[in-house]
């Protein structure tokens, strides 16, 4: 079994850079949204999801939400964190996601990353973290 997988959807690049550099403090194995299926949750002893928040602070509807609602279901006991950028409202699309994940019987390893826009120096720190806490999870 691999140690930790980064997954993420990225428009902009802001969550990208924030997922590369999660993947590169834990050492993981990183994928696009695109790319991991639910087969792939087992494979796994943590996985980091990160998604920006859309429209009314939600997750990326097309490709994200509909991948991450199959995993959901998988994530009971499993090792996680979250992170993701925004460009307006307070982070509600973080806190409900939290949540959401919570209630599904995952283990959020860490608090959660969010920044506005670009990552700026602490937020890649954040996230650095971040990566850590999955790889020492």
């Amino acid at each position: 079994m691999n140690k930790v997988c980064v997954v993420y959807w990225s428009g902009t690049g802001h969550t990208q850079a924030m997922a590369e550099q999660v993947a590169k403090a834990a050492e993981g194995t990183l994928l696009t949204a695109g790319e991991f299926t639910p087969d792939m949750v087992e494979m796994f002893e943590a996985i980091a999801f990160g998604c920006p928040a859309m429209g009314a602070e939600v997750l990326e509807e097309e490709e994200f939400q509909p991948m991450f609602d199959a995993c959901l279901p998988k994530l009971a006991g499993k090792k996680i964190a979250l992170f993701g950028s925004y460009g307006w409202g307070d982070g509600e699309w973080m806190r409900n996601w939290e949540e959401e994940c919570t209630a599904a019987g995952a283990q959020l390893v860490c608090e959660s990353v969010i920044c506005q826009d670009d990552p700026d120096a602490s937020a890649l720190s954040d996230c650095e973290n971040l990566g850590n806490a999955l790889k020492n999870a």
